[in-house]
């Protein structure tokens, strides 16, 4: 994957999660009018990690989004799958901070998972 949550690490943090946009994003409309390029920016330049300290996420290519939260002010990571999404492995992760930010991302792969290990990590 990337390199923006490697570059950023703090001292004595490690990846312990990452994952990327699943492959569901190549079939849809958005996908066909811009001849596959938009997703396979997408899929090659955001970047979606745990470490050991914080959640980080990197949008974008040209214009940059990230957000970068320390687990203990997450109040909690939601996942939402639809049956096709539970079926082929995809889904939206939310992640809601103290104080009432919420932030949402799509068609996200292994989402259970990526909640799985922030709930490992939290406690």
């Amino acid at each position: 994957m990337g390199h923006y949550i490697e570059n950023n690490l703090i001292r004595e943090e490690q990846l312990e999660f990452e994952t990327q946009y699943h492959w569901i994003i190549f079939f849809t409309l958005k996908s066909l009018l811009t001849l596959f390029i938009h997703p396979i920016i997408q899929r090659y330049s955001d970047e979606f990690g745990i470490t050991n300290k914080r959640v980080i996420i990197k949008t974008g290519l040209i214009s940059r989004k990230t957000l970068e939260m320390n687990l203990n002010k997450i109040e909690s990571v939601n996942v939402d799958q639809s049956i096709m999404g539970r079926l082929l492995g995809y889904g939206t992760v939310t992640i809601i901070g103290t104080g009432g930010s919420r932030e949402t991302f799509e068609q996200i792969a292994d989402p259970i998972q990526f909640r799985k290990k922030f709930q490992e990590l939290s406690f």
